[in-house]
């Protein structure tokens, strides 16, 4: 009696592991919203800097703009806007 509970026990267990590993990496792959394959962003994150526990600054491409934004908790502010740099091609 044992030994049957045992070895149900040793099958299920990765069985139901392996099936809760398998449906997580499924729903990161076919998120609500996101197709399958990578697609081109509006919105380009380039650089960020942690500013305190909570703040960070970051510089974001969008629109052929670089635009340089406060983020916090509560707010995200606009503190700078500029052209994208021109690429050297060699």
């Amino acid at each position: 009696m044992m030994t049957t509970y045992i070895l149900k026990l040793l099958f299920l267990v990765p069985l139901v592991a392996g099936m809760a590993f398998g449906a997580l990496w499924l729903w990161r792959k076919a998120q609500p919203g996101l197709a399958l394959g990578q697609r081109e962003r509006a919105v380009k994150l380039v650089d960020a800097i942690p500013l305190g526990a909570t703040g960070r600054l970051a510089v974001v491409e969008f629109a052929d703009k670089r635009l340089l934004i406060s983020v916090s908790r509560g707010q995200v502010q606009l503190i700078s806007e500029g052209p994208l740099p021109e690429v050297d091609e060699k």
